[in-house]
């Protein structure tokens, strides 16, 4: 349950769906395994920890997303230039656009106010789903 969004001002609401991974990487799985750890059991999922290891009340800033993100893909060998927390959104839209997942559940997932937005997000991810020149060939 996503309680409220800069898409859902008036924190309304929404329910989204988060399938368990086929890989070894599991965001269903990791998350379970942070709650138990952690402890938390309502407010904020992802909180900043002070400088003794200790997990605040508070959750983390746009900021800070961005900075764990570029710090996971150094870890990982990637430039850390091209990562952030708001890519991560487009990348999925990208993503589900280009495995031909209809727009309609793209935003659905994502909370996208229309479609115009949604498909800023796509970028080139429908260039090749039912492409007519990949058709012909």
């Amino acid at each position: 349950m996503i309680n409220g969004s800069k898409t859902d001002q008036d924190g309304n609401g929404r329910r989204i769906g988060i399938p368990y991974a086929r890989g070894v990487v599991c965001p269903v799985n990791a998350l379970d395994d942070w709650l138990t750890i952690s402890g938390i059991t309502d407010g904020p999922i992802f909180r900043p920890m002070d400088r003794h290891g200790r997990i605040t009340q508070t959750r983390l800033s746009p900021e800070a997303v961005a900075l764990v993100v570029k710090e996971r893909a150094r870890a990982a060998g990637l430039d850390p230039t091209r990562y952030a927390g708001h890519p991560l959104r487009a990348g999925l839209a990208t993503s589900a656009a280009a495995a031909g997942v209809p727009v309609w559940k793209i935003r659905d997932q994502t909370g996208h106010a229309s479609d115009a937005m949604l498909h800023r997000y796509i970028r080139s991810g429908e260039l090749f789903v039912n492409n007519a020149a990949g058709a012909l060939l």
